[in-house]
């Protein structure tokens, strides 16, 4: 798929939204993605799976044992990255506040993982994940997520497989342009609302 072809997917679906937002790092941005919208579509969301599967070089995808996301917004996209590459998906939780396998997930010692995102914004929900997986006994071989908007600033000590990288602005809230400041912002994903609502 092209970029073009792939951000038609993302409008098709109103995943790629327009206006003034609170991410979850605390800083704002006049576009935001949210997967979910792209990912109700289970026939949608296996042909972005299959598109990022192409993406991976042969030579790591033949070494992935197995996927692991992590929750919330990445156990759609694992299942399927899971489903194109023909290997179970796991995903881990943060039910105490730190990444962990839990519901009988496990891993076996040094099994080849390719950890799924659905977006990368920090990359620290990212290296939380990939911590995560090491501490249960997984060897991280790769990275993926449908979409990079991390602006470059997203590192990781393993290859890193976006669909699509997309570069979006991010602001302090205290050094918002006029047009951002001008608007209300939310909050938007699984717990969204106004700001100081």
């Amino acid at each position: 798929m092209t970029e073009e072809e792939i951000l038609q997917e993302f409008r098709a679906s109103d995943a790629l939204l327009e206006g003034h937002f609170i991410l979850s790092s605390g800083l704002r941005s006049g576009r935001y993605l949210q997967c979910a919208r792209l990912l109700m579509n289970p026939a949608r969301a296996a042909k972005m799976a299959e598109a990022l599967a192409a993406t991976i070089p042969q030579n790591i995808r033949r070494t992935i044992d197995i996927v692991v996301s992590p929750a919330m917004g990445g156990v759609i996209v694992g299942h399927e990255m899971g489903r194109a590459l023909g290997l179970d998906a796991l995903f881990l939780e943060r039910p105490d506040g730190t990444f962990e396998l839990r519901r009988g997930f496990r891993l076996e010692p040094g099994q080849k993982v390719l950890m799924m995102e659905d977006v990368v914004t920090t990359g620290l929900s990212s290296r939380e994940a990939i911590q995560a997986i090491r501490d249960a006994g997984g060897d991280v071989v790769a990275a993926g997520a449908l979409v990079d908007r991390s602006n470059g600033a997203a590192q990781f000590d393993v290859p890193f497989y976006p669909l699509l990288t997309l570069a979006v602005p991010t602001f302090a809230a205290d050094e918002l342009p006029p047009e951002l400041a001008a608007i209300p912002a939310i909050k938007p994903g699984s717990r969204a609302k106004v700001a100081g609502a």
